[in-house]
């Protein structure tokens, strides 16, 4: 199963009052892709987790990635619900692989600390961050230039 099949089959993206989804499924086909192991008459090459991280940043206008734990987790996922925005939420936690998935993001991020942030492929940075830019007025656009972004797209094909 490829990441990208394994990361929808385990996400639910958010709205209202439903409950944070999470890349259940996903931690043992994630770890088959990174250990290249899995179906050797597989076409798919096996992605390193920053290229996964990557896919699922370019596939989601809001991205989290958390620990189940994280108060500061929490808190940005409730900034985003209390808006009513949709968002990906990666509890590296619950991925075998999680730590792995946590260096990767500090090559992209220069940070290892959750939660790390993604609003429209850009990293914004971590919970204190999400909320200055919520108190300012400028996280909703932000989201909503991705909406646009993928309407338009869409509109194309």
């Amino acid at each position: 199963m490829s990441w990208r099949r394994a990361s929808l089959a385990g996400t639910r993206l958010i709205r209202s009052r439903s409950v944070a989804g999470r890349l259940s499924g996903a931690a043992s086909a994630a770890g088959t892709a990174a250990s290249g192991m899995g179906n050797a008459m597989s076409s798919e090459p096996a992605m390193t987790p920053v290229n996964q991280i990557q896919e699922t940043i370019s596939d989601n206008c809001v991205v989290i990635f958390s620990k189940t734990s994280c108060s500061y987790c929490t808190m940005a996922k409730q900034i985003f619900h209390d808006m009513n925005v949709n968002y990906k939420v990666v509890e590296l936690d619950k991925l075998d692989y999680g730590s792995q998935f946590q260096d990767a993001l500090y090559k992209l991020t220069g940070g290892r600390t959750v939660p790390r942030i993604f609003v429209n492929g850009a990293f914004i940075g971590g919970a204190a961050d999400t909320h200055r830019l919520h108190k300012e007025g400028k996280l909703l656009p932000l989201v909503h230039q991705c909406y646009l972004k993928n309407s338009k797209r869409k509109e194309c094909q």
